[in-house]
């Protein structure tokens, strides 16, 4: 069973100056929720019950988001905003369900995912990036913890990208392909194009045993002389099942300017209060 995810959410969003100046790049709306909020309801969907987030310096927002807001609930009930008072309602989580880790330098994704191990304990964990968003039902991690319940082991969503691009991803050598399950056979981090093993590249989402605690505790540095999370799967690789999983779903890629401007749109125009609008803006646009 997984029960436990972790959101590595450290990171100093510096793509998004001057807005993270103040505001934690995790908190970004996507129409009218953060990213987090997106990740967090992903991680509800497919069973966890326990969030640890591992923040950093100025993240006190992160924390603040998910505390009962007194003092605006109760303007919200004495004037009868019973709408609003439920959105509220649905980004609460019951007491002890969150707990937060500092991760005191910026030393790597691994870094991040290893400051949560006391948390984790010897318990396979889920990892969730929130600047990936993935849009679609069920959710990615839904889909790789019932692929997980019929292989085991450890499983990362997977997804081809354009060749060119290798050198941002962590990027699997594949081995057999079974229907979405692809045997990973190796994991290179961010390899350059010509030397690339394939373009299958790992996303923000990761279904791993405990053993990979004690491979990052030995602090090795890789790419961009951090602690590599990627670097770390490669030494569980031969011992314990591995698999990547081509989920269904449409990622956003919300680390990027772009891609944040694109799931903003994208998911408004699923929406009955704004999609109307949005997309006759759209059309008289094209037309325009």
């Amino acid at each position: 069973m997984i029960d436990i995810a972790v959101f590595p959410v450290g990171g100093m969003g510096t793509r998004f100056l001057p807005a993270t100046k103040a505001v934690p790049k995790e908190m970004l709306p996507v129409v009218d929720r953060p990213l987090l909020q997106y990740a967090v309801d992903e991680a509800l969907e497919a069973g966890i019950r326990q969030m640890v987030f591992v923040t950093a310096r100025g993240k006190a927002g992160l924390e603040d988001y998910f505390d009962v807001a007194g003092e605006l609930e109760a303007m919200l009930k004495a004037r009868g905003k019973d709408a609003e008072l439920a959105v509220l309602a649905e980004t609460r989580l019951p007491a002890g369900d969150i707990a937060y880790v500092r991760q005191q330098e910026p030393a790597g994704l691994g870094h991040a995912v290893w400051c949560a191990r006391h948390i984790v304990g010897n318990r396979p964990f889920a990892v969730i990036l929130p600047d990936d968003l993935v849009q679609g039902k069920p959710g990615a991690l839904r889909q790789m913890v019932d692929a997980w319940a019929e292989v085991g082991g450890n499983i990362i969503a997977a997804e081809r990208v354009p060749h060119e691009r290798t050198g941002s991803y962590g990027i699997i050598t594949p081995g057999e392909t079974r229907g979405k399950l692809t045997e990973v056979a190796g994991l290179v981090e961010k390899p350059k194009p010509e030397v690339a093993p394939s373009n299958l590249a790992v996303i923000g989402r990761y279904i791993l045993q405990p053993e990979v605690m004690e491979i990052l505790s030995e602090g090795k540095r890789g790419a961009g002389n951090e602690i590599q999370l990627t670097d770390a799967m490669a030494q569980l690789i031969g011992k314990q099942p591995f698999h990547g999983l081509a989920f269904d779903g449409v990622r956003h890629d919300c680390g990027d300017k772009a891609g944040h401007v694109i799931a903003n749109i994208a998911y408004a125009l699923e929406r009955d209060d704004v999609g109307p609008a949005v997309r006759a803006w759209l059309e008289a646009r094209l037309k325009g």
